[in-house]
């Protein structure tokens, strides 16, 4: 049933459900038929379990029955299928971070998210692929195979939330998890023709989520329409004494505020940062992100040039900041606790060597590297210590940006998606397609991508609105507004 995953929105699908034209086991028997028909090609999944996946729909469709008509208006999520990076923890279920090192782990435990997507009676599906521990933005580091773009098979679908972003593009979820800590859900969305949502630090708790660069993750929803992406918001955030970084806020309704805020007729005031508009943006880029701006400009919304000036130091402190937390992180698999356990040590120093040898990938080896060096005797003031006060100047640009208008637009990635292989071998090419996102990891904001067109060969392309800290619902809003202009989310790839 392709029409039924493609064009229905969680709302449609829920309001199907409750009156009983479609069940939850005939939706998630929808999604595993399309996975088994596609997934060969896609490879978004790192494993599935369909047995576990249509009993949660067989308890959903009891649930439903025992509320009646009309009792699972405050679940608006039940009997969903919700995709989950494999880096999210489910319990039961493997746990591998696409990483020979926990190639063979189970968690024993739901992360929180996990948790908080069952209480709305979501149905958490599968195991989806990622840059190795989220390192990277192609999903090409994975110990378990290259995902591909469904848009293009021969091109990368971003990472590290390729796998999630695939999956919802290729009918294979009807929204999912991913993690973002430099851009890793927004660019993905970008190059998969989604809407990807990285909340504000502190907004969804991180607890169950394996760390990269803990001051920086964080959990958000991939989704086809902007209203759809506020559903998962609403479910999975909330104030989580397991999390310390969690902060105790109100969670709004904010499908209802999106309602209110477009009811108001509010005239938006967007900002227009200058330097993220020169070298680098792909031509084809740069004209459908004018396009929207125009778009904007049409509705009313008053459009002003901002400044970030201390966006040209965004790439060298992210690549700091991030690696040394992954240093710091990811000492724990040392082989003796939990993962790989190498077979050929002959001392306990030996084993540490051999198991992360051979459980970690080339990216993972090279961030770790770099962010013990920076870390080290002697260059942690001329380093860490450097990086964070420039990560300080950038949240203050961003705030001082906020004094004139609400919202800050953007590209979401400086091109469409490449082909596979192509800048494998260059790090630093990769790491450049997150210019336009790490900032707003940096500032701890929240940034939406949302679709605003293709190239000429049928490539997306990528729309970022990045918001004010905690104002998530105005965020939406403002995606919401330019999402009802156009038809960009409704196209699907022609698997």
């Amino acid at each position: 049933m392709p029409d039924l995953l493609f064009n229905s929105t969680i709302a449609d699908l829920s309001q199907r459900m409750g009156r009983g034209e479609l069940s939850s086991v005939e939706l998630m028997g929808s999604v595993i038929a399309r996975t088994k028909a596609v997934d060969g090609r896609v490879r978004a999944f790192n494993s599935f379990d369909e047995g576990d996946a249509l009993a949660q729909a067989r308890a959903s469709d009891e649930r439903r029955a025992r509320a009646g008509a009309g009792g699972s208006q405050s679940r608006p999520l039940e009997g969903i299928p919700i995709g989950m990076k494999d880096v999210i923890s489910v319990s039961g279920q493997p746990l591998t971070a696409s990483s020979r090192m926990l190639a063979h782990f189970v968690s024993p435990y739901d992360a929180t998210v996990t948790r908080r997507l069952r209480e709305a009676g979501a149905i958490c599906w599968g195991r989806l692929n990622l840059d190795e521990f989220a390192m990277g933005s192609s999903t090409e580091n994975s110990a378990f195979g290259v995902t591909s773009n469904p848009w293009d098979l021969e091109r990368v679908p971003g990472g590290s939330s390729g796998g999630s972003a695939a999956a919802v593009a290729a009918g294979e979820a009807i929204a999912s998890l991913g993690s973002d800590t430099g851009g890793s859900i927004r660019q993905p969305a970008a190059l998969c023709n989604l809407v990807g949502l990285k909340p504000s630090y502190g907004r969804v708790s991180r607890y169950g989520l394996i760390a990269f660069a803990s001051s920086l993750d964080q959990i958000g929803p991939f989704a086809r329409s902007v209203g759809d992406a506020a559903t998962v918001l609403g479910a999975i955030s909330g104030h989580d004494p397991k999390d310390s970084t969690s902060l105790r806020m109100d969670v709004p309704d904010y499908n209802r505020g999106i309602a209110e805020l477009a009811r108001s007729g509010r005239k938006w005031r967007l900002g227009i940062p200058k330097e993220y508009f020169g070298e680098g943006l792909d031509p084809e880029v740069g004209a459908a992100v004018q396009g929207a701006i125009d778009e904007y400009r049409r509705m009313g919304c008053e459009i002003r040039e901002v400044s970030l000036p201390h966006t040209k130091y965004a790439v060298g402190a992210y690549y700091i900041i991030a690696t040394a937390e992954c240093s710091s992180n990811l000492a724990r698999f040392d082989g003796v606790r939990y993962g790989h356990r190498s077979k050929d040590a002959t001392d306990a120093l030996d084993l540490y060597f051999k198991s992360r040898a051979e459980g970690f990938g080339p990216e993972v080896k090279r961030r770790i590297i770099l962010g013990t060096y920076v870390l080290s005797s002697g260059y942690y003031d001329a380093y860490y210590l450097r990086a964070q006060k420039v990560r300080t100047l950038i949240r203050r640009d961003f705030l001082e940006a906020y004094k004139e208008v609400d919202a800050i637009v953007t590209p979401t990635s400086p091109t469409p998606a490449f082909r596979k292989g192509e800048k494998a071998a260059d790090p630093l090419a990769m790491y450049l397609n997150d210019i336009y996102t790490i900032g707003v990891n940096l500032a701890g904001l929240p940034g939406i991508s949302i679709p605003c067109g293709f190239t000429r060969g049928g490539l997306p392309i990528g729309l970022q609105v990045i918001g004010q800290p905690f104002k998530e619902t105005e965020l939406l809003a403002v995606a919401d507004a330019y999402e009802r202009t156009n038809d960009w989310r409704t196209r699907h790839p022609p698997l």
